[in-house]
């Protein structure tokens, strides 16, 4: 019997990404094979993300275009199965039941490891859905990525430590969509990060809504802190970095500013969301945390590793931001200096607390504060990318690039890296001295002759020093 399409189509955050592979290797078993395309699939999936904008209306457009494909598949006499995923269907699973026919299986983000039991009982029954929180850890039922499967997603990888969220941001869906705070053992995730490590993997981002909250059970029957976490999984083979995302200010404890201190292989760039500089707006998104207290947290990263730069997420335009609040948030951007951040404005998600909030702000209000916002955070990547300029810095080889000849990386500060050389670097961590700079990325030449083929074990720490310091 030939293989089976699939085409899984993600929108959205780092977590989505990690749950389209373990989708494709759930269903690898029932003959699926994943395929670029929608057209020609036996099985797309939508893996939805109910994060940013629109992100409904976004799903049903695309599920019109899928009709099309679905009825052309039928006309040339084979099925196509429809599958909507992830936080959209699990905020409106019914409703996506009632407004799109063409959907066979609406399933939430906990329980994707049923997804052959639910196509099949939409092959009898006709749709399927499934939306209820669990009570079993889905981890427990999902199946090992094929050794194949691991060598073709490339050197790095994601790997869940932490599902839900138990801060209530008025703003924010996910502890309606993803439910609360979970961790995995540590003995699982280490069982993870070997095998992604004996099969080439060589950087691990650890991910969750809120990564830093974790608390698996460890190997002696207590609650690990996250930076206990990162000590034992800095000393597997093969492993020479490590990242982390997305972190709460509320979150950070004294391991994890060890470990920043201690271990080469954590990389010194942090996500780290404040949202808002604003200490009145801060307290209505029930952030939980001041201005002050974030610009402390900051202070903690700087004085454990000096060379530490951060990214972190802005919200402009939330119910009640005044110009003074706005001016807050400037002045906070202004003070700690981004390598890089996103900016979003405002709007309002169904459910939340937030979406009742009355003191709404205009749309021309809300559009002139993001432009000056990112026009900030722009000035800042851009400086901060050309203290690079005539260093040497370490990077790890992950992909050929578009050009013939060239390959790409990443810094520490995750900024891709090009220069000429032999695809044989890829998966090596090797000193490169930049020359030239390109939008965000940066162009140089290796500062040193790369081992033969096999993945270099030299430090996988920043080969330039970077200090953010405040207005960079």
């Amino acid at each position: 019997m030939p293989p089976r399409k699939l085409h899984i189509k993600s929108y959205g955050c780092q977590m989505n990404v990690y749950d389209a592979q373990r989708m494709a290797d759930t269903l690898a078993p029932e003959g699926y094979v994943e395929t670029a395309s929608a057209e020609g699939a036996d099985l797309v999936i939508l893996n939805t993300c109910h994060i940013r904008e629109k992100a409904s209306e976004k799903v049903y457009s695309e599920l019109g275009r899928l009709r099309a494909a679905k009825e052309q598949a039928a006309r040339d006499g084979r099925g196509m199965n429809i599958v909507v995923a992830g936080c959209v269907a699990q905020a409106e699973g019914e409703e996506i039941i009632r407004r799109a026919p063409v959907v066979d299986v609406v399933v939430g983000p906990q329980s994707y490891h049923h997804l052959p039991q639910l196509l099949a009982r939409a092959k009898t029954c006709g749709r399927a859905l499934e939306t209820e929180f669990p009570v079993a850890d889905k981890f427990g039922f999902l199946p090992q990525p094929s050794r194949q499967a691991i060598r073709a997603r490339g050197i790095s990888a994601f790997v869940t430590v932490q599902e839900g969220c138990d801060k209530f941001c008025t703003f924010c869906v996910v502890p309606y969509t993803r439910g609360a705070e979970a961790s995995r053992p540590v003995a699982k995730v280490i069982d993870d990060v070997r095998r992604l490590a004996d099969n080439g993997v060589r950087e691990i981002t650890l991910i969750g809504q809120n990564v830093n909250a974790y608390h698996g059970e460890g190997s002696d029957g207590r609650p690990w802190p996250f930076g206990k976490l990162l000590y034992r999984l800095a000393g597997i083979p093969g492993i020479v970095r490590l990242r982390y995302s997305t972190s709460h200010p509320r979150d950070v404890e004294d391991t994890l500013i060890d470990a920043h201190r201690d271990l080469d292989a954590l990389m010194p760039f942090v996500h780290l969301p404040v949202q808002s500089g604003s200490d009145r707006i801060l307290a209505a998104m029930n952030r939980r945390h001041t201005a002050d207290d974030y610009r402390r947290v900051i202070d903690r990263f700087r004085d454990a590793r000096p060379d530490i730069a951060f990214s972190s997420d802005f919200i402009v335009g939330f119910p009640g931001e005044a110009e003074e609040d706005f001016a807050a948030t400037l002045a906070l951007v202004g003070q700690i200096g981004y390598a890089a951040a996103y900016s979003f404005k405002y709007s309002p998600r169904p459910g939340t607390p937030a979406a009742d909030m009355q003191e709404t702000v205009s749309t021309a209000d809300m559009d002139q504060r993001l432009v000056q916002l990112q026009n900030l955070i722009d000035s800042q990547q851009s400086a901060f990318n050309r203290t690079a300029l005539g260093r040497t810095i370490d990077v790890l080889f992950d992909r050929p690039g578009r050009k013939p000849g060239q390959i790409v990386g990443r810094t520490p500060y995750l900024q891709p890296a090009h220069v000429e050389a032999s695809d044989a670097i890829i998966g090596q961590v090797l000193p490169v001295t930049v020359a030239s700079l390109e939008r965000y990325s940066l162009f140089g030449t290796l500062a040193s002759q790369p081992a033969s083929g096999e993945p270099s074990n030299h430090a996988a720490t920043g080969g330039a020093q970077f200090q953010t310091t405040a207005g960079v």
